[in-house]
């Protein structure tokens, strides 16, 4: 591999050699197709959903603002790399260029963070809706909606400015191989040359941060979320309230579990090739995923989908 890698860095000096499956070349068409499929489908599928939250009258509630703002996050968050990887799949370069890498890795860090506290916006929604229904247009008005995500946006580009700044400075003496599909901090301290303790612990702190306080809101809000439904006496009652709720609980899961895998442990010592293909998962696979989730499970966004494809339709014929 010593060899190959010396070849490699001859050839593109001043990139980095995204490795992906190279290693494993009977992979790469499979991978391939499979990484177009998902990813047009993530495209339309997100696409749809900000369409029909924006359009829709019908949809104008703060759990329909949260989740348009999800897919704008979900389809930001697949463009930002799954291009590179098609492009590199089908060349023979697999390369990107130094300041390509570092745009990359902050805009997906920055994506990811503002996701997690996105995440914990709607969770906080779903508590006032089914806790205090009462009160829910009052206290979920469009003021403090517009508040929660302007946070989440702020925060999440701060915790990426951290991480840029600290990674830029690491010297990688020569070694420009990822083994990755994309760029990602945590593989950007591996590869480093230098004492990366500082990083190690700043993104360690970060993350903790990000993914465990957020985390620790959605399941205290979902703790009183089930203590609410238990009270409610009938069946057909706790169903409508847990289906309002199943899809999220179900993103959440898909998101955060990958997650914590990755980044809750130190970047010295996790498996990189391990590491890759559940970055693979939560950069392609989730984000295709959740507006199928809410369409799937949500009778009102079937119902608005409906609609907008009929209007698009008499339009589409005069």
């Amino acid at each position: 591999m010593r060899s190959n890698n010396q070849s490699l860095l001859g050839t593109f000096a001043g990139n980095f050699f995204l490795l992906g499956v190279s290693d494993r070349p009977w992979l790469e068409l499979p991978l391939f197709v499979i990484l177009l499929v998902s990813y047009v489908l993530a495209v339309l599928g997100n696409i749809a959903i900000i369409l029909v939250s924006r359009l829709d009258p019908l949809l104008s509630s703060p759990m329909y603002i949260f989740l348009s703002h999800l897919s704008f996050l979900d389809l930001c968050y697949t463009t930002t790399t799954v291009p590179q990887m098609l492009f590199n799949m089908g060349s023979s370069k697999k390369t990107i260029s130094y300041s390509g890498c570092t745009v990359q890795y902050a805009i997906f860090h920055w994506l990811g963070c503002t996701e997690c506290v996105v995440l914990a916006a709607m969770a906080l929604d779903r508590y006032v809706a089914i806790c205090k229904p009462l009160r829910y247009a009052v206290i979920m008005n469009r003021p403090l909606c517009q508040q929660l995500v302007g946070t989440a946006w702020i925060s999440g580009f701060g915790n990426s400015l951290v991480q840029v700044v600290l990674t830029v400075q690491l010297p990688f003496c020569g070694r420009r191989v990822l083994n990755n599909f994309f760029c990602e901090v945590p593989a950007m301290i591996k590869l480093s040359c230098a004492n990366t303790s500082i990083n190690d612990a700043t993104l360690a702190l970060l993350v903790a941060f990000f993914v465990l306080v957020p985390l620790v809101l959605i399941l205290i809000s979902y703790g009183f979320i089930a203590q609410a439904v238990m009270r409610i006496k009938s069946s057909k009652g706790r169903s409508k309230a847990f289906g309002t709720c199943s899809s999220h609980l179900i993103v959440v899961s898909l998101f955060y579990l990958p997650a914590i895998y990755m980044y809750l442990q130190p970047p010295s010592s996790y498996s990189q090739d391990q590491g890759k293909f559940i970055s693979l998962f939560y950069s392609i696979i989730t984000p295709t995923l959740n507006p199928f989730i809410y369409t799937l499970r949500n009778k009102d966004v079937k119902e608005a989908l409906r609609r907008l494809w009929e209007r698009s339709w008499r339009l589409f014929q005069r």
